[in-house]
């Protein structure tokens, strides 16, 4: 009898990812229910480990000495109280600063007008005038005061940086690694470990606040160097010119408007990180801002919390201004008008230092009238509206942030290891787990598991909220141009604001509860999330849409078949950006009720006995943001290599 053979190949096709994590998940909730309360690594507020003791212990031991740490600490000290006492504090034997309000505020004009236009320099003297009638102009000024430190000190080292990685491949590559690494890691986690090197003050909060803000400045110092023309640098080197000629007279001037930009973001950043770092006692604005949530006083924290927004306003519209200014020589009325210009602003400090009123920013009652406003502003909302955003509150917190935390809480903590492990395998590959698996060991190491997993549950609500958000405005912006146009400065604004700010509207709609906190990062995170999304649904090809369109596709068929595949790895990186503000922001929000590692990191500022459990938490926050970065760019990674594949 004949044996039969065939030809014919059968394709084993592998089932989805999305259906193999949903069984895992499946899999998870069943043995949840069966191992509840296991192995779950509780560990009280006020209760603390063998490392944390130890910790705490030897805190002294590591730089708060007379040594290295001790002589770049009293360096930067006395940076900042020069600058504290130039425009801030009173000094040198007198009861006002060096330079009063009416200097500082003629200074700062006429530099917005200076390097950008005369727009900017009445928007720079409104806006520090604002902040004086607030009340508040010498925390402003303080704030100011080490914003201007910081970036002073961050640009000597990230220009020098940004020029090499721009001139070097391989510092290029090594500066790539670092700088996404810095910038997945939350304001919260540079606070702890410089404090331990540092001592708590403002040293430590400069010295975080310069490494926090220098990425940007690298990197678009490095990318600006490594965007300009080949063929003007053959053309400069072709006339003779040296290595050092070559950068000084071509790649800088030609990366001009790419560098001011990453000066612009590194004084956000800056600005940003300051007034989070109040919680290691920086003075300024984030002091008042602290105090009066600790307070829970809406009001005050609403004040200070404007003038935050109004120095961030200046600042960047300043910098902009500067980066947007044509690179060429001033004309000869302009620099008759800058002369006169300067006579007018020595004339106005010659007042400031000479004349009480010109010193002392008048008292004036605005900010005690905006704080009580506020106030009754906020009994109001809670009288009339209470009812719905509490009810909002409960019912998201029951339905689905209880589950969430409970599952991952009350899991055994090789349960929930295994379980993720799986996931980062399914949706990254190896990539994806080996990082996932280190940090969840090390995570277990910390001691602060069960609050890391609380914190990890708001978390994934928060981004599953924005993600949905973000990808809606995204597409909507990322079709329609006027949409786009309308919506994209309220977008830019919205990434200017130092988080602190986010928090106080949502305290006053929620009250103190994780809720707000999740709340307040959703609204944080959008704009980023939005502007990815929109780009990426703009960067698909125009001849893509139009062949969908022809053979009549509807507008959601485009969108769900066409576009939203197309931009796959835009909207993979939204996700990835989003969790990552979105931790940000959660772990601040343990000044308002959210708890966990946030509350941590604040309590061992606060209780010396802490110390060493509010390192840990620091370093637990850095570990959950390592594993959500890695995870995610694993993910977009690989579904770039297998789109590749399929073409």
């Amino acid at each position: 009898m004949a044996a039969v053979t065939s030809d014919v190949e059968v394709e084993v096709r592998r089932p989805r990812r999305s259906v193999v994590a949903g069984v895992l998940l499946i899999v998870w909730v069943a043995a949840y229910f069966g191992l509840r309360g296991i192995d779950t690594l509780v560990l009280g507020g006020q209760d603390t480990t063998a490392l944390h003791r130890w910790l705490t212990d030897h805190r002294d031991d590591v730089g708060q000495g007379n040594g290295f740490f001790g002589a770049i600490r009293v360096a930067v000290d006395q940076v900042v109280v020069l600058l504290q006492d130039v425009i801030s504090q009173p000094s040198f034997d007198r009861p006002v600063p060096v330079i009063g309000w009416l200097g500082v505020i003629a200074i700062a004009a006429y530099c917005a007008w200076a390097f950008g236009n005369w727009k900017v320099a009445v928007l720079t003297a409104a806006g520090l005038g604002f902040v004086g009638l607030q009340g508040l102009w010498q925390q402003s000024m303080d704030t100011l005061a080490l914003t201007i430190a910081a970036v002073l000190l961050s640009l000597l080292v990230a220009i020098p940086l940004g020029i090499w990685a721009g001139l070097s491949d391989r510092a290029f590559k090594v500066a790539t690694l670092v700088l996404d690494l810095m910038q997945t890691l939350p304001t919260f986690v540079y606070l702890a470990p410089l404090t331990l090197f540092f001592a708590i003050g403002p040293a430590a909060a400069t010295i975080a606040t310069l490494i926090y803000a220098a990425p940007p400045a690298v990197r678009l110092t490095a990318h600006a160097i490594r965007s300009v023309p080949p063929e003007s640098v053959e053309a400069a080197r072709s006339l003779g010119s040296t290595g050092g000629q070559t950068l000084l007279k071509v790649l800088l001037p030609m990366s001009r408007s790419t560098v001011v930009v990453g000066i612009n973001q590194t004084i956000m950043a800056a600005l940003s990180m300051v007034t989070v770092a109040a919680l290691i006692d920086a003075p300024g604005l984030g002091q008042t801002v602290l105090k009066a949530l600790q307070t829970l006083d809406v009001g005050v924290a609403f004040n200070a919390g404007l003038a935050i927004v109004v120095l961030a306003i200046v600042l960047d519209r300043v910098t902009t201004a500067a980066g947007d200014r044509p690179w060429r020589t001033a004309s000869v009325r302009r620099k008759v008008l800058l002369g006169a210009g300067a006579v007018a602003v020595l004339v106005a400090v010659w007042f400031s230092r000479t004349y009480v009123w010109a010193a002392e920013f008048p008292s004036v009652e605005v900010g005690s009238r905006i704080a009580t406003v506020t106030t009754d502003v906020t009994n109001w909302l809670q009288d009339v509206f209470g009812g719905f955003t509490y009810g909002v509150r409960d019912v998201v917190t029951n339905a689905l942030l209880n589950p969430l935390e409970a599952l991952l809480t009350g899991s055994p903590w090789w349960l929930v290891s295994v379980v993720v492990v799986a996931l980062a395998a399914v949706l990254g590959g190896w990539r994806g787990a080996a990082p996932a698996a280190v940090c969840l060991g090390l995570l277990v190491a910390t001691g602060v598991w069960h609050d890391s997993m609380v914190t990890l549950a708001s978390t994934l609500l928060a981004t599953v909220v924005v993600v949905a958000v973000g990808l809606a405005l995204g597409v909507w912006a990322g079709r329609n141009r006027r949409v786009d146009v309308w919506i994209r400065p309220v977008l830019d604004a919205g990434q200017t604001m130092p988080p602190f700010v986010y928090l106080v509207p949502f305290l006053a709609l929620f009250g103190t509860s994780r809720f707000t906190a999740i709340a307040a990062a959703v609204v944080f995170a959008v704009p980023v999330t939005t502007k990815i999304v929109a780009d990426g649904i703009k960067a698909v090809p125009v001849a893509t849409v139009e062949a969908a369109n022809s053979v009549g596709s509807s507008s959601w068929q485009v969108i769900s078949k066409v576009q939203l595949p197309v931009a796959r790895r835009a909207i993979t990186l939204a996700v990835n950006q989003g969790l990552i503000y979105v931790l940000s922001m959660v772990v601040v929000g343990g000044l308002v009720g959210a708890g966990a590692l946030g509350y941590d990191v604040s309590a061992g500022f606060a209780q010396s006995d802490l110390y060493g459990k509010g390192l840990a938490a620091g370093l637990a926050i850095v570990l959950l943001g390592v594993l959500l970065d890695r995870v995610t760019q694993a993910a977009a990674r690989r579904t770039h290599n297998y789109e590749g594949d399929k073409r």
